[in-house]
């Protein structure tokens, strides 16, 4: 279907034409007529399919224009990141709309926020924290809220958004749409839907855990950290194919590591970001490896969660992850809008386990590929990957320098001293003939007596 056929507004039609844009994705296509409705909707779709159109075309057709100061469209989402980018989506959709937009996110100066809140907005794009900051200092009126949007919620409840949501909801008008779209369907976004939505809509377009079909998927068993770095830089020296490249790993201590060690060999075309960058080294990241600037960007789960980059030719799995439904968000970073896309995941012996839960649930099994012979097996072991040692002999002594010593040691003498109830005051009086306590006249005239 066309975006023509779903009868859209000519200034919506005017802004897609402008993003050469023909065809709606599937869940773009099911959600716009039932988000019209005014019904509640939970939408089930994997990443790169196009949920922020989804949302955004079917609500921005029915939002008039209104001179009013507080925001009638609430849209929440886990990541500063992902902030930006929806923000960026509105305003290209509303490019012949008179439509007001404001992202508001922590990290962020937030008196600068209050006042382009008080300029009047007519969608409000935040984190669920700082939007509460700007609700409880009561620079942010929600009272006239009439569709809230929770994006990537599956997302927001792993990060903890929980106690944040529950606070939300209770400062905005209970009579409102409420829209849900997220790439997994948990336990959790279960609890989330059955306690405040009312006779929900449901639209799945790929059941959780099904791999696109546009994305080749192929995997290397090897033995650890450094050799996965070898690797890395084997494949990373063909630039033809390696054209722009996202690289996720588990963790913040990691993703510096690897960094480090990419940046020795590709300077300039590695960057990272994490949650400990500052917020203007993540945003100058980002955009300079969406504008192609940087070839590689080694970035962690949260970080990249939701983010859109055209044209991301490989994504590599530097580390297993845990959850086999962030190996589906992570995958789902290249093969955007039904483009060819091709993912490596690297998993040691230690991670074949969290490998083989990813397989479950897709239902199926990621072809092994032979290590190149080019790349050398390193017998460098992070601290992490080290043995533990036993507590009594450490492993990086020989026999000869290791003399074990009795547990018990004798005190120096100096510090023999036992208490001699009240001796010190003896001594002291002895040593100076004169009470220990000064100014004591009446003690000092008896004793010259």
């Amino acid at each position: 279907m066309t975006f023509e056929d779903l009868g859209i507004s000519n200034q919506l039609q005017y802004a897609i034409d402008d993003l050469g844009f023909v065809n709606a994705t599937p869940i773009q296509e099911q959600a716009f007529s039932v988000v019209r409705s005014g019904r509640d909707v939970v939408g089930i779709a994997q990443t790169g399919t196009g949920k922020t159109f989804a949302y955004m075309l079917p609500i921005l057709q029915d939002l008039p224009f209104s001179k009013q100061q507080h925001p009638r469209v609430l849209v929440l989402v886990p990541t500063r990141e992902l902030v930006l980018q929806v923000v960026h989506e509105i305003e290209k959709l509303s490019k012949y709309i008179n439509t007001r937009v404001l992202g508001v996110y922590g990290g962020a100066n937030i008196n600068t926020q209050k006042q382009s809140i008080l300029q009047g907005q007519d969608i409000i794009v935040a984190t669920p924290g700082r939007l509460y900051d700007l609700a409880l200092s009561n620079a942010l009126k929600l009272k006239s809220i009439q569709k809230l949007v929770i994006d990537e919620v599956d997302v927001m409840l792993d990060l903890g958004f929980r106690f944040q949501l529950m606070n939300i909801f209770d400062v905005i008008p209970e009579r409102r749409q409420n829209v849900l779209f997220s790439a997994t369907m948990t336990e959790d976004v279960d609890a989330l839907i059955y306690d405040f939505f009312k006779n929900p809509t449901k639209i799945s377009v790929a059941v959780s855990g099904t791999p696109l079909d546009n994305i080749e998927q192929v995997s290397y068993h090897i033995p650890n950290f450094f050799t996965k770095v070898n690797l890395l830089n084997h494949l990373l020296k063909d630039k033809q194919t390696f054209h722009k490249v996202l690289i996720f790993v588990g963790f913040k201590r990691s993703a510096d590591l690897l960094f480090k060690h990419l940046e020795v060999v590709f300077g300039s075309e590695t960057c990272v970001i994490h949650s400990n960058k500052t917020q203007n080294y993540r945003i100058r990241s980002i955009r300079q490896f969406d504008a192609g600037n940087n070839r590689i960007l080694v970035a962690t789960d949260v970080m990249a969660r939701g983010l859109d980059f055209d044209e991301v030719s490989h994504v590599i799995n530097f580390d297993t992850p845990d959850f086999p439904e962030n190996y589906m968000h992570r995958i789902g970073r290249t093969g955007r809008a039904e483009k060819a896309g091709k993912t490596l995941l690297f998993s040691t012996q230690k991670e074949r386990e969290a490998k083989a839960k990813i397989q479950d649930l897709m239902d199926y099994e990621i072809p092994v590929l032979e290590l190149p012979e080019e790349v050398e097996i390193s017998k460098l072991l992070t601290e992490d990957e080290r043995p533990r040692e036993d507590q009594g002999i450490s492993k990086n002594r020989t026999s000869l320098e290791y003399v074990p010593g009795p547990a018990f040691h004798e005190k120096s003498e100096k510090n023999s001293k036992t208490n001699q109830g009240g001796s010190y005051r003896r001594e002291i009086a002895k040593k100076y003939k004169k009470p220990k306590t000064r100014g004591d006249k009446n003690y000092n005239r008896r004793n010259k007596k």
